[in-house]
């Protein structure tokens, strides 16, 4: 039967693992808190889009009045003047520029206003960009030309030369032309031109438009800055160019639209301050608030969410103090929790940082007049944003919608929070409760440890009752199997007190008896008998006999169990004692061979020198019987430090299996024949036990490595 090595202690710890199962609720039941919690935030962020855009709706003068009212946009045709991080020098350079390399736009083939020779190829184009800082518009263009013919220094027109051209309507409503042209490079000159398209002249100097005129390895740089008062909804810009020095005619014209009537201008979209301002209102939340038209440009833009300044933020910084369990929780528990939770980080990309277009399909629906929800990672996965977007009506038409954008990090941060507390709790009760299950298991265990090992002292090796088990007080289930044993064990003692002395009283009860039958068929022997009488009579005289030689056999052993109780111990040399009688068995079975070892040393010893002559006569007499004929028995006596080892061989049959220690008790035997002449009660080997253990020895049978024969090994211990 397979045994597990699993004791009570160890089941205990292994029930106590379910206690794991308390920090798993614990864990699932935030989770859905967090849930909730996303769900509040989630319906608190449209309530606050929703809010803005009411605060938006039907006010048209907020929008422009028209990039914000197209149906369609062109980005070549329609410019949106990013904001820019601060005033651009006006140097031709293009320095300034480099940080948004990534909104320029190319213009060429497909922006081609005019072609004199639609035969010739085209070798004009540019790269342009608009920007709006502190109330002015600034722009530039990188053109690429060839052959830069500027204007003739005494010349009386500005555009027989190349030259920028620029067309707005005014705020006012009103259509402005403006040219710039310049002799050489440097500073420009701009000049205001007539309404109609036709008429290039008269011009009026515009000093109002700055900028710079500069010559590179590929054409000419043009830096520029216009005030925004100056601009408005509707701009467009074209370059023209001039090839032929002599003639000076307009080879092609490329822009970002015609420029000839105010329905061919494109639009600019300027980013509104009264939006802004409209909006800056919720900042001190940690909210970030678009807004954006019906084509999703950004007409205002105010917060950032990298700020956790929202209210569960601040309350859990609040909470925040310096005592020693907080420095005990910072310096030990939280290492430890924080391998399982996430910080929300504070480095995470935001990629709409700087956007100018927002898409998206919270967007797309609230543009559709359908307010919207929609959760996003960040690129670098470290952080959850969710947006909201609420339409703006203004006259039953959806022009634009407000964007709300938040993180989930202070819902992470309130999580982290609850669940350290958790794990405070948790890791408080399983560690008490690990505590208690494990001492009350260890007494448990103890305890039945305990009448474990008082039971095996209670019985020796042979099955005798040595000790007798202490009842338990204990009023439960141990103290009850404790009682059940010592209950056991005392019947079981008064059993084996009863077989132990049985042999005595069959002893002293047979005696009488057969006295009396002896002494009868004595009697009857002096009769005259006939032939078969007598021979029944011999045959009764005969068992007669046996059953003396049984009752003097049983009664040795009796006698030999009370005086061991009494005998006086003294120090006698071992080797002599074995020597002698070795000497007396020699003269006494003349026909047996006998091969002796012992040593020269005495191998003093502590004991009765003729319970150790009684041993040997019980070993040898069971050696001799066992013997085959011919053969000899080997006594051979050693030492081994601090022990003396008899060993009695004899070639013979061998010992049955399983009888190495059952041959040395009481009335056990194992001979094959039972029918011998002589009778054997297995009292010798008993007997030779019983001196043994009186001289603190250990005695054992065992077959021959052989497989022919037994050796007897006995060891005293010597003094």
């Amino acid at each position: 039967m397979t045994r597990f090595p699993f004791g009570l202690r160890t089941k205990v710890i292994g029930l106590s693992l379910f206690l794991l199962c308390l920090p798993w609720l614990g864990y699932q039941y935030v989770w859905e808190m967090e849930k909730y919690l996303r769900h509040g935030q989630e319906r608190t962020l449209e309530g606050t889009t929703q809010a803005l855009a009411t605060a938006l709706h039907e006010r048209p003068k907020l929008f422009d009045g028209q990039a914000s009212f197209l149906k369609q946009v062109e980005k070549s045709r329609d410019l949106y003047a990013y904001p820019l991080a601060g005033a651009i020098l006006l140097d031709g350079k293009l320095n300034e520029w480099q940080e948004y390399q990534h909104r320029f736009i190319q213009y060429g083939e497909a922006n081609l206003i005019m072609r004199a020779d639609p035969s010739a190829p085209l070798t004009l184009s540019f790269t342009h960009m608009v920007g709006q800082y502190d109330g002015y518009l600034y722009a530039f263009f990188q053109v690429v030309d060839p052959n830069v013919v500027f204007r003739g220094k005494n010349a009386l027109s500005v555009d027989r030369n190349d030259h920028l051209s620029i067309a707005t309507l005014a705020p006012d409503n009103k259509f402005k032309r403006y040219i710039v042209a310049t002799t050489q490079p440097g500073w420009i000159s701009a000049f205001e031109l007539p309404a109609n398209p036709k008429q290039t002249v008269p011009v009026t100097p515009e000093v109002r438009i700055q900028g710079q005129w500069a010559t590179t390895d590929v054409g000419y740089n043009i830096e520029l800055r216009i005030p925004l008062d100056m601009v408005g909804s509707k701009l467009g810009f074209a370059i023209a160019d001039v090839n032929d020095s002599k003639y000076r005619d307009i080879t092609a014209v490329v822009g970002t639209s015609a420029l000839d009537t105010v329905d061919k201008l494109g639009t600019v979209l300027v980013p509104s301050p009264e939006i802004e301002n409209i909006i800056k209102g919720m900042s001190h939340y940690s909210s970030r608030i678009w807004v954006v038209d019906k084509h999703g440009r950004v007409l205002a833009k105010s917060g950032d969410i990298r700020d956790s300044n929202s209210v569960w933020t601040r309350t859990l910084d609040d909470e925040n103090s310096n005592s020693l369990w907080q420095r005990f929780q910072r310096d030990y528990l939280h290492p430890l929790y924080y391998k399982i939770l996430t910080k929300p980080p504070k480095d995470f990309i935001d990629s709409l940082q700087d956007s100018t277009e927002l898409d998206g399909s919270h967007i797309q629906k609230a543009l559709a007049g359908q307010q919207s929800s929609t959760w996003r990672l960040t690129p670098d996965n470290k952080a959850v944003v969710l947006a909201a977007a609420s339409p703006i009506w203004i006259d039953n038409n959806v022009m634009g919608a407000v964007v709300a954008e938040e993180t989930t990090h202070g819902i992470r941060t309130l999580r982290n929070r609850a669940l350290e507390k958790l794990f405070n709790v948790i890791l408080t009760i399983m560690s008490m409760g690990t505590l208690a299950l494990f001492f009350f298991a260890s007494s448990i265990s103890n305890r039945i440890r305990k009448l474990r090992d008082e039971a095996e002292n209670a019985i020796d090796s042979q099955g005798r009752v040595r000790n007798h088990l202490k009842p338990s007080k204990a009023r439960d289930e141990i103290g009850d199997l404790s009682r059940s044993f010592a209950s056991i064990v005392g019947r079981l003692g008064q059993y084996t007190h009863y077989l132990e002395n049985m042999s005595s009283r069959l002893s002293h009860e047979l005696r009488t008896p057969v006295a009396v039958v002896r002494s009868s068929l004595e009697h009857l022997n002096l009769q005259t008998l006939d032939k078969d009488t007598q021979k029944y009579v011999d045959r009764a005289q005969e068992g007669v006999s046996r059953l003396s030689m049984i009752l003097n056999n049983m009664s040795e052993a009796t006698r030999l169990e009370q005086s061991l109780t009494q005998a006086d111990v003294t120090k006698f040399p071992l080797s002599q004692v074995v020597s002698g009688c070795m000497q007396g068995y020699q003269m006494t079975y003349p026909e047996q061979q006998f091969s002796v070892k012992v040593p020269e040393q005495p191998l003093m010893m502590q004991g009765v020198p003729e319970y150790i002559a009684q041993l040997m006569d019980k070993l040898i007499a069971n050696a001799i019987e066992f013997c085959h004929q011919g053969s000899a028995i080997e006594v051979t006596l050693t030492q081994v430090g601090k022990q003396a080892t008899l060993l009695i061989s004899n070639l013979g049959p061998q010992l049955p299996v399983d009888m190495s220690e059952q041959i040395f008790d009481s009335m056990v035997s194992v001979r094959a024949n039972q029918a011998q002449d002589k009778p054997h009660l297995g009292l010798g080997l008993y007997i030779a036990r019983l001196v043994t253990e009186f001289h603190q020895g250990k005695i054992l049978a065992r077959n021959r490595s052989e497989n022919d024969g037994v050796d007897i090994l006995v060891t005293l211990p010597l003094s």
